[in-house]
């Protein structure tokens, strides 16, 4: 596997999830593989969990590791070839991923959308430029669509606590105060299509998500619908796909509480973090046993690290 930026870069998605967990229960079983090896972690935009949880998978493997926050710490990059490069823009993004391939064994980026463009941010030029020029493995870190790290460790999270074979898995929009991206809800319904689960998605009329990630989920608009004989809900919000990038008319009433809890098979609580409180979840829910929040970042250390163990057996 040189790269990790959809589900569909690996072979087998659930053989993956089971290598994560046989790493959650022997974290140190390959400290020596990625002995003399450096990891690059570049970010464009905010992290916690990614940032940390895939810094420490790679400290168990043996790995150093070199971070930059290189919007704030490098030079403006220029995206377009052949620019003339007069004006705010100081570095080809050609060159920096270049020399940064040469620093390091594999790459790690993070860059999101900025939401006024749709087909700017669905064609991922500044993820696919970084594969193209830097010739080493790459895993996103999230990127303008998909977040595939986060999707892992979601799927981890729920072969760990599934009570069925097939459970019921529903997706549910949240209201937030601002526009959000698709990433997260497009990977997690990508990798869910892929899971052997029943997979539901539910959300107001008009934040339809790209069907090139949905196409095997059933869709219901109606929220206490879809969350009945649910075993498992997933909250988040995304701003319009369609509509690219804005927050339609207000749907307060979609934060998820537990009366509307009470509908699903005693469900567990999903959000990849971070989660704004009282807005799309309340705190007795987030709080409460059915949460799975700290368990899922807990579980981002073994994603990563399955993925990078995986890329260090075939460079090694």
């Amino acid at each position: 596997m040189k790269y990790f930026t959809t589900v569909n870069d690996i072979a087998d998605p659930m053989a993956l999830v089971k290598e994560a967990l046989k790493l959650k229960k022997q974290p140190y079983a390959f400290s020596e593989l990625g002995k003399h090896k450096t990891l690059g972690l570049i970010f464009l935009n905010p992290s916690l969990r990614t940032r940390l949880s895939t810094q420490k998978a790679a400290m168990n493997l043996g790995m150093q590791v070199m971070v930059m926050n290189i919007d704030k710490e490098g030079w403006a990059l220029e995206l377009e070839d052949g620019a003339v490069m007069n004006g705010n823009t100081v570095e080809h993004i050609k060159d920096a991923a270049a020399v940064m391939g040469q620093y390091c064994d594999i790459i790690g980026i993070r860059c999101f959308p900025g939401l006024t463009d749709k087909k700017a941010d669905y064609c991922e030029k500044i993820l696919v430029q970084f594969m193209h020029h830097c010739k080493v493995p790459v895993i996103s870190l999230e990127s303008a669509t998909l977040h595939p790290l986060q999707s892992l460790a979601d799927l981890m999270t729920i072969e760990e606590k599934k009570k069925t074979a097939k459970p019921k898995v529903v997706l549910s929009w949240a209201p937030h105060i601002k526009a959000l991206p698709q990433a997260v809800p497009n990977s997690f319904a990508e990798w869910m299509c892929k899971a052997g689960v029943e997979f539901v998605i539910t959300h107001p009329a008009g934040y339809e998500l790209c069907e090139d990630y949905t196409s095997k989920a059933k869709i219901i608009h109606t929220q206490e619908e879809a969350l009945k004989g649910a075993d498992f809900v997933y909250l988040k919000n995304w701003s319009s796909y369609h509509d690219y990038g804005k927050v339609l008319s207000p749907s307060e009433n979609w934060m998820m509480t537990k009366s509307k809890m009470e509908l699903t098979n005693n469900a567990h609580i999903m959000h990849c973090l971070p989660v704004r409180r009282n807005v799309e979840v309340s705190d007795e829910l987030l709080d409460s046993p059915q949460s799975l929040i700290l368990q899922q970042a807990e579980n981002r250390i073994y994603a990563a690290q399955a993925v990078l163990k995986t890329m260090l057996e075939k460079i090694s």
